[in-house]
Order: C-alpha cells, then sequence, then structure tokens
C-alpha cells in the first residue's frame, strides 16, 4: 500500500466517526423538537465564523494540542503513555504556585520559570514509568494510569491544605501574579500563550517528520526488537520519548494556568480532562501534528458552540458531550483496516471497465 492510500484510509477513520457521531446526535435533536442542520449551523458559525468566536476557540485548542502531541509522539512508537492528564495537571499546579509566590521580577523571565517548572514536573512524572519500562520492562500503561489517580489526590490534599487560599471562598490555590500571566487580545479569550503552542507544533512537525529521532520513533513503533538488533538503544529512546512527552504535558498545564485559569481548583483541568481530551485529538489527528491541529480546533469549537446551542435554541448543551462521546466510541472501531483492500478492489473495477 502506497503513502496515498494510507494518508486517504487514516483521513476515513477519522472522518467516518465525526459523521456517524452528529448523525446521531442528529436524530436526538430531531426527537427534541429542533432542525438540526439549523442546530449545527448556528454551532459551527458561533465558534469559527465570528471573529471572537474563532479566536476563543484557538485558546481552547491551545492546550488540546500539546496534550495531543503529548500522546501521538509516544503511540508513534508503540508506547501507552496514559499519564498526558496527571502530568498536565501536576506542571499546571506548580507552574501556579511559583506564579503566585516569585518576588516581582521581568514578566518574560516569570513566565519561562513557569513553564520550565512545568515542564520539569511533567518530565519528573514521565520519567518513573519510562525508566520502569527500558528497565525492568513493566507495563507503562499500568503505571501510568495508577500515578494519574496517585497525583489528583495529591494535588487535592496540597490545594485544601499546605497551598490553599485562605481568603478566597472555594478551594483554591493563590491567584498567579500579573507579570506570570497572559494577557488577552482586545475582547476574545486568546493569548500569546496559542503563538507559543504553533512554534512548538512546528518544531515537533520537524522532529517527528525529518530528524533522526522521528525515524527512531516509528522503528521502534514498528518492530522494537529488530530496532536493538539494529544497535539501537531503545531503553534509552523510550525513556527520551516518554520525558518529551511529559514536557509537552507540563507546558500545556502550565499554558492553561497562565492564559485562562489563574489559580488552580478541583476543578482545573475539566471534565474528562484536558489531558484525556489530547487522547481523542491524538486519534482524530491520526497522531500526525498537521492532523492533531485541525482534531484540536475542531474539538475546541464544539466545546465553544455548546454555549451558543444552549443560549439560541432549547437543545441542551451536553449534546455536545454526547457527540464527543459518540466520536470516540466510533474511532474505537476501525472501518477500514490496516489490511482492507477497498483500494485494490476499486483498481480491479476500473481495470475490468475499461477492458
Amino acid at each position: 500500500m502506497n503513502k496515498k492510500e494510507n494518508v486517504i484510509k487514516t483521513m476515513l477513520n477519522s472522518v467516518l466517526p465525526i459523521v456517524l457521531a452528529f448523525f446521531i446526535g442528529g436524530l436526538i435533536i430531531l426527537g427534541i423538537g429542533e432542525n438540526p442542520l439549523a442546530t449545527y449551523g448556528l454551532l459551527i458559525r458561533k465558534s469559527l465564523f465570528t471573529a471572537k468566536g474563532f479566536l476563543n476557540t484557538l485558546h481552547y485548542a491551545a492546550p488540546l494540542i500539546l496534550t495531543g502531541l503529548a500522546i501521538a509522539i509516544t503511540f508513534k512508537a508503540n508506547i501507552y503513555n496514559m499519564g498526558v492528564e496527571g502530568q498536565m495537571m501536576f506542571g499546571g499546579f506548580f507552574a501556579g504556585i511559583v506564579g503566585a509566590y516569585l518576588p516581582n521580577m521581568n514578566s518574560i523571565v516569570q513566565k519561562m520559570i513557569c513553564f520550565i517548572v512545568a515542564m520539569g514536573c511533567g518530565m519528573l512524572f514521565a520519567f518513573i514509568p519510562a525508566l520502569l519500562k527500558a528497565k525492568c520492562n513493566v507495563n507503562e500503561m499500568v503505571v501510568t494510569l495508577m500515578l494519574n489517580y496517585a497525583m489528583v489526590k495529591a494535588l487535592e490534599f496540597l490545594t485544601t491544605g499546605v497551598f490553599r487560599d485562605k481568603e478566597a471562598g472555594y478551594v483554591a490555590t493563590p491567584t498567579i501574579k500579573d507579570g506570570a500571566m497572559f494577557q488577552r487580545f482586545g475582547t476574545s479569550r486568546i493569548t500569546m500563550f496559542f503563538v507559543i503552542v504553533v512554534f512548538v507544533l512546528i518544531i515537533m512537525a520537524i522532529i517527528m517528520n525529518k530528524s533522526k529521532l522521528g525515524y527512531e520513533v516509528k522503528t521502534i513503533g514498528k518492530n522494537a526488537e529488530f530496532a536493538e538488533a539494529t544497535g539501537m538503544n531503545v531503553g534509552k529512546k523510550i525513556v527520551l520519548i516518554m520525558l518529551i512527552s511529559g514536557a509537552l504535558s507540563g507546558m500545556a498545564g502550565a499554558g492553561w494556568m497562565m492564559s485562562d485559569q489563574f489559580k488552580f481548583t478541583l476543578s482545573f483541568s475539566g471534565n474528562p480532562g484536558l489531558g484525556w481530551d489530547g487522547m481523542l485529538i491524538a486519534l482524530l489527528g491520526g497522531h500526525s501534528p498537521i492532523g492533531i491541529l485541525v482534531a484540536a480546533i475542531f474539538y475546541a469549537a464544539l466545546k465553544t458552540g455548546s454555549d451558543s446551542i444552549n443560549l439560541y435554541t432549547t437543545v441542551p448543551k451536553e449534546i455536545v458531550s454526547i457527540i464527543q462521546g459518540m466520536i470516540i466510541l466510533f474511532l474505537a472501531v476501525k472501518f477500514i483496516g490496516e489490511h482492507t483492500n477497498w483500494f485494490e478492489r476499486r483498481k480491479k473495477k476500473e481495470e475490468e471497465s475499461w477492458s
């Protein structure tokens, strides 16, 4: 199968789940008594075709791009880093703490320190399962999943106790200082953080598609034993890949903290969470940087458009959650698998029609 056919299959496996999810969502909207086409038109128009709506969509897409990349680089190496959510929260928490307690200094330096601390936290979280995988061949999926829950409880303890802001009327850490905050552009929610994310996306696209490391990632993903036999230190590469994933996750947490939340609360990551959403983004985007960018914007558009649905129609905004759930369900189904000979059958039909 050539590269063009692989691209077409990947696109179809991403588009078909979306179409089916929207179709089922449309049936539900129809049952409520609203017009599905009008509802979807409103959602898309408000989130993508108004200046403020589009900028807000890009704002919400920024951390999803990073968590999607964090998932993609490990999945390409056939490593399952299920700890992106915990890494993102760990990084975001300590970026917020550092941003709140840093002495007054240059705002750029403050932001850099927050990012460095957050990336370090994400890498520290990822290093433990990476080392266990590389040295002891421990299943990284189990370790990262369990560490997620441990991290949530640890941060909950720190937020409600050690670092709780006593002046706040709810459970939260102190608000980060103005110098560590990203300022919004105009009346929209978008900040310089999105520009930073685009820059990181370009770097990751080069690394994954044009660099030696990107080739090694793909080789490990296809056959780790063969890669080891050719002289590659697979264990060392696994640790490096996981550290990159952790750094991206930590950066996502820091950016979300500094551009949107400004303090850590128990609902910092949302529900199901930016890290878990990143897995859906990576799957929708076919684990490619450009695909992740498109998928993140699409996914963020659903979230920003849901408020408009709730405001202008009788359709509850929870319909978006149903659509997202359906997308996840249908993504689990490979409509066109790796060994599907659809292209070959099409070619044979064309040849028969000419003969």
